[in-house]
């Protein structure tokens, strides 16, 4: 019989705390042994999606109503993953196929679940057919629609070319695959900003972003004058926070924000989206902006479209993925904590 592990919240950051490694802890734990019932399938984990969402439900209350806390000294119940089947009692599932576990994915090695539930939660066979055989393309699939629907409907892109879109949180897994959709779905210019040079060049010089701002050292609204004279029409906010401000105040009449994240704010005890101060909202009210909070939760039937959109423009080339990746279970927690101080380029992975 296999070892089995899983990671358990161990204790709560609090809703203005810093989450730290000793907030995670890994530990044994049975391995399933029970008889499958009709619909469930004996799962091996192979890889977690860590995600800056998960930040969330380590509070006692979530603050939104579609997602639930974690459960001190349970199983942390993650967002996406891949799964290979041990045992199979779903006539759809065989032993060795690979899943991708769209949300509700266990930081566990071992675990059963009923397919027949998981199938309206996005669970889905892998087909190599639509992704190839990168496991960083299937686990970024749902990053992917997140940002491109964001795009398609809330950031009004005209096929015209001539409009700017910034992002902020641009090195991370849904800014850089936001960016690059923005540019294909016809903006003009597209920049990006994020924590490093080393990030800029990667935005640069690998993923086609016209440009890149290093918000640690350079004079934000400066670089936003420099490398967008005409101002800026779509704003992808992953951030939120002063970057957010000096975007703002370079924004045109008539332009939106994609209201995807609040990183920023994640250790602060405000609502989502936290708010403004009076000087930006007077802007967004004159300039007739709009700031519109974007979940994927929303738009269910448009998943599909985008997760196969997302699986062409990779196959043809066009977008670019690519993942800092962890080795182990026991790095799930620090992963974690590495990506919310930005450790992290394009998307945040555990192998296990």
């Amino acid at each position: 019989m296999a070892d089995n592990f899983r990671v358990v919240l161990q204790s709560r950051p609090g809703a203005t705390g810093v989450t730290c490694d000793d907030h995670f802890r890994c530990e044994s734990c049975d391995y399933p042994t029970r008889d499958l019932a009709a619909g469930e399938v004996l799962l091996r984990a192979e890889y977690l999606s860590i995600d800056p969402a998960l930040r969330c439900t380590l509070n006692e209350d979530t603050g939104v109503d579609y997602v639930q806390s974690q459960r001190l000294n349970e199983t942390i119940v993650g967002f996406s993953g891949i799964g290979r089947v041990v045992k199979s009692a779903h006539a759809a599932f065989k032993e060795g196929d690979a899943i991708f576990a769209g949300i509700g994915f266990w930081w566990q090695k071992f675990f059963i679940v009923d397919m027949n539930a998981k199938l309206e939660a996005g669970w889905i066979n892998v087909d190599p057919t639509i992704y190839g055989p990168n496991p960083v393309v299937h686990v970024m699939s749902l990053t992917a629609a997140t940002s491109l629907i964001g795009l398609w409907e809330k950031g009004n892109i005209k096929k015209d070319g001539e409009q700017t879109l910034v992002v902020s949180g641009a090195a991370g897994a849904c800014g850089s695959l936001a960016g690059q959709m923005g540019s294909l779905l016809g903006c003009k210019r597209v920049v990006g900003i994020c924590g490093s040079d080393e990030k800029c060049r990667w935005l640069t010089e690998e993923l086609g972003f016209n440009g890149a701002i290093n918000y640690k050292s350079d004079d934000i609204s400066a670089k936003l004058k420099e490398l967008c004279p005409q101002g800026v029409q779509v704003y992808f906010d992953n951030v939120g926070g002063h970057v957010s401000d000096c975007v703002i105040a370079e924004m045109t009449t008539d332009s939106h924000i994609i209201l995807c994240g609040q990183i920023s704010a994640y250790n602060e005890d405000l609502p989502y989206p936290p708010p403004i101060p009076d000087s930006t909202q007077s802007i967004l009210t004159q300039r007739n902006i709009t700031r519109d909070r974007f979940t994927i939760v929303n738009y269910p039937h448009r998943i599909l479209e985008a997760v196969q959109q997302f699986g062409v423009w990779v196959s043809e080339g066009r977008v670019k993925v690519r993942a800092s990746i962890s080795e182990g279970l026991e790095t799930a927690g620090p992963s974690f904590v590495s990506m919310m101080n930005g450790g992290n380029i394009g998307k945040q992975l555990v192998h296990i």
